[in-house]
């Protein structure tokens, strides 16, 4: 049993290493004074002319702000039509198109971006020709073309959720006299919060880290920021990516840190309210 344990200790210690040490090494050289990204400056670091230079970089920053824009727009549009989705292969039983719907839902999962990017670009080129919209690819496209991708996720946690969702809480409420609208908006949709925060934060992480499918639709002047990035990967990293990615990673903790407290008080929330109902049925 020892031998078990220490094997398994060992696996999660490698398993971290290998995950959190480049990220590591890539806050600290962060925070080197040379332009090489591999080469330590041991008589002039650490430096902080790198989040100076980041600040100024006009490009950069540019590319972040829409990189941003276009993922907040195309996780909401996903959440929406996730929630639908998920919501009509739930609860509407065996319907004509389920099978149809279920898969259409579900191919981004397995597509590969490369086909998906390319059918996505043949897709708004032909409604350009016939409707004459989207004019050119831009930020519209890119918007489009994540939400198609990113519903797909948010269809599968919001299914997942709805699967083992307690359904005499909405026959309760019809039965009081409660319309569907009302309960759907009233009870489902409140309960159901957690997974469309998960089905959010997840699309929005998608299409903030999208490359492939974006370098399709994309059109001049509406480069992301995977793509800036990309470029100058190409072209040789300058060190102020190294300052950008420090600042990213310590956003996303953040979030986490933020959302693991919340998490816990309402976890103690919940286990108080039972608690009390349990006294108060007593």
């Amino acid at each position: 049993m020892k031998s078990t344990g220490l094997f398994s200790r060992t696996l999660l210690v490698a398993g971290l290493v290998f995950l959190y040490v480049p990220i590591l090494s890539m806050i600290v050289f962060s925070f080197n004074n040379s332009r090489l990204v591999t080469v330590w400056d041991s008589a002039n670091s650490p430096t902080l002319k790198w989040y100076g230079a980041l600040v100024s970089n006009e490009q950069i920053l540019g590319a972040a702000w829409l990189s941003i824009q276009i993922a907040v727009v195309a996780a909401t549009g996903a959440v929406v039509l996730g929630t639908l989705a998920g919501v009509a292969l739930v609860r509407f039983g065996a319907f004509r198109g389920r099978a149809l719907l279920a898969g259409m839902t579900t191919a981004p999962l397995v597509m590969p971006e490369v086909i998906t990017g390319l059918s996505l670009l043949l897709l708004f080129v032909a409604c350009e020709q016939t409707i004459g919209w989207p004019k050119g690819g831009g930020a519209v496209t890119i918007t489009l073309a994540h939400i198609t991708f990113c519903m797909a996720y948010v269809t599968v946690v919001v299914q997942s959720r709805l699967v083992g969702f307690d359904e005499s809480l909405e026959e309760a409420a019809m039965d009081l006299g409660a319309r569907p609208a009302t309960v759907f908006f009233r009870i489902t949709l409140p309960l159901i919060v957690p997974a469309l925060v998960s089905g959010w934060l997840l699309a929005f992480t998608l299409s903030w880290d999208d490359l492939v499918i974006s370098q399709f639709v994309a059109g001049p002047g509406s480069s992301t920021l995977p793509m800036v990035i990309f470029s100058k990967v190409r072209l040789g990293v300058s060190p102020d990516v190294n300052a950008l990615a420090t600042i990213m990673v310590l956003i996303v903790a953040s979030g986490i840190v933020v959302s693991s407290i919340w998490m816990r008080y309402q976890n103690k929330r919940r286990e108080r309210d039972m608690r009390l109902a349990q006294v108060s049925n007593l």
